[in-house]
């Protein structure tokens, strides 16, 4: 199974690499282009605004399409959109590349969970998921600080080369590497539009945006409160950053066991808990734990958002699987939109919050929203099906000879 979804997860790398380093070379773009700082900032705005609205969009018009052949079409199209920004003469064609980087990095991430849930058994697709998935928190351990330093000895067009390379090499793996899979019939169009609107889908994707909005209200000024509240180096922060991406990285892997074996609505209220408590402290770490034991306590904080916070997509995704199979794509599309509109939306709040008031305040407003997040987790409706454990279910998909 890992074997044949490596070249998905590391497909993951590179879109994550892609995504996230943007803001380490912002500066850089800025400078080269001759335009303000913020102006530049709009290339983070754009990215997310195309892969919100446009990844629901495409998954329902290729629903139809065979997900091997909608990776490749996606990956080649990611590939050249890369080189695109690397060769871009100005602004506007840069932010081009970025609607089609995000239009291709929207079309293949849904595209590669729905292999993964199709070419397993449902005991493992939780697992299966979070594999996949690690490709992005990876690129938060690594690809950002590489594309950061190519960025800074080679010039910023060489980080998208880099990822242009890499894609590439992921192109090549799929076509030569991946088998078609069977799936469930395709559902029809009526179908794929009305689901959407289904109170149980709403129920998942609405979670997703407030948990993220909350998460990323923190993350998003995470450097700005360690370097102006407890006086950390750059070099610091970026060691808090590794930090946080290693716990990550194993909270993605536990998120894919929890999404196997256990019930998905007490994991979830376990997660969101963990986070009130976590951001919650943030503010009061200054006045408790002034020197060391202030880098003690944030490193904790970002070690407990990082094992937590990122095990919950893979739980989320179980359970948008659960509700109709069928749906994988739509459904998948809908929660990567969710999980974007929460981005901005929480880094957008962490503005306001840090404009008018103080970086500090940026932990009360992710505890405050995880609260709500919390109660909208318990006010929901309890379905038993969507809430087991993955390997409680009855297959309904077809298991791809080769997927071992």
């Amino acid at each position: 199974m890992y074997r044949t979804l490596a070249w998905l997860a590391l497909g993951a790398f590179a879109i994550g690499s892609e995504g996230l380093m943007i803001a380490g070379i912002l500066p850089r773009i800025a400078e080269d282009l001759g335009i303000p700082v913020a102006h530049a900032g709009h290339l983070v705005t754009i990215f997310a605004l195309a892969y919100a609205v446009g990844s629901p969009l495409i998954a329902v018009a290729t629903a139809r399409w065979e997900r091997r052949t909608l990776l490749i079409t996606a990956m080649a199209v990611f590939s050249l959109a890369n080189l695109a920004a690397a060769f871009a003469t100005g602004f506007l064609t840069l932010a081009a590349s970025r609607i089609v980087l995000a239009l291709s990095a929207g079309t293949f991430m849904p595209a590669a969970f729905a292999y993964g849930a199709m070419s397993v058994e449902p005991a493992k697709r939780g697992r299966a998921l979070s594999f996949i998935y690690t490709g992005m928190t990876v690129a938060l351990v690594i690809g950002v600080p590489l594309g950061t330093a190519i960025a800074a000895h080679l010039g910023w067009r060489a980080t998208f080369g880099m990822v242009a390379a890499m894609s590439l090499l992921v192109l090549a793996g799929i076509v030569l590497k991946l088998p078609a899979v069977s799936g469930p019939p395709a559902p029809g169009l009526a179908d794929r539009l009305a689901v959407a609107r289904r109170s149980d889908v709403l129920e998942v994707i609405g979670l997703t945006v407030v948990v993220l909005a909350g998460a990323f209200g923190v993350y998003t000024f995470i450097g700005a409160y360690l370097e102006t509240v407890l006086g950390a180096s750059p070099e610091a922060v970026a060691g808090f950053l590794i930090l946080a991406g290693l716990a990550g990285a194993a909270g993605n892997t536990l998120g894919g066991h929890a999404a196997d074996r256990w019930n998905h609505r007490r994991f979830l209220a376990i997660v969101l808990t963990v986070l009130v408590a976590s951001f919650g402290v943030l503010p009061l770490i200054p006045a408790f734990l002034p020197g060391l034991g202030g880098w003690v306590g944030a490193g904790l904080v970002l070690v407990l958002w990082g094992l937590f916070g990122w095990a919950f997509p893979a739980v989320q995704q179980v359970r948008l699987l659960a509700i109709d199979p069928r749906l994988a794509s739509v459904l998948l599309a809908l929660n990567a939109s969710a999980i974007y509109l929460g981005t901005a939306a929480g880094a957008a709040i962490g503005a306001v919050v840090v404009e008018r008031y103080s970086v500090q305040a940026v932990g009360w407003v992710g505890a405050a929203t995880e609260v709500l997040a919390l109660v909208f987790l318990l006010a929901t409706p309890y379905r038993p099906a969507r809430e087991a454990p993955a390997g409680g279910e009855v297959s309904t998909v077809a298991r791809a000879d080769a997927a071992e």
